[in-house]
């Protein structure tokens, strides 16, 4: 079995973005030589997810907007006050609801690969979710197989 890895970057540009990374993990997917196995999407990091739905850009307004509902940001979340409990530096960022919308998504997506091409649908992308830009990202793509 072969094992391929590569590190892509993602920058955003807004606090909540939701970034279609379809095209950038199909040329990994090609470059790895695999025919047949599973390719990986993970995201390394806790305010930012991996997940798959339909690129249409008012349902990508509605997951935005479902994110916001049941993790607002002006809500009151202890993490914010974690430079105050453990006397850490603060980055900065407020991102309590960031790291709770992050959980409700998930950070990884598998799918299979046949005949070296993801068996994703044409309904179907790839996308990283930021739930706490601007920044840049990495975002690890592992291909297994044949």
């Amino acid at each position: 079995m072969k094992v391929y890895r590569k590190k892509i970057e993602i920058k955003s540009s807004s606090s909540v973005e939701l970034i279609d990374i379809t095209e950038k993990v199909e040329e990994v997917v090609g470059n790895s030589g695999v025919r047949e196995g599973t390719v990986l999407i993970y995201s390394p990091h806790t305010s930012a997810g991996i997940f798959i739905n339909h690129n249409e850009p008012m349902l990508l307004q509605d997951f935005a907007r479902v994110l916001h509902r049941l993790s607002p940001i002006d809500d009151r979340y202890s993490h914010d006050l974690f430079e105050l409990a453990r006397k850490n530096k603060s980055d900065g960022r407020s991102n309590g609801h960031s790291h709770c919308k992050t959980m409700l998504v998930g950070i990884s997506e598998t799918v299979p690969i046949e005949k070296g091409h993801m068996m994703i649908t044409e309904k179907q992308n790839i996308f990283m979710a930021e739930m706490d830009g601007a920044r840049t990202r990495g975002v690890v793509i592992q291909v297994m197989g044949l």
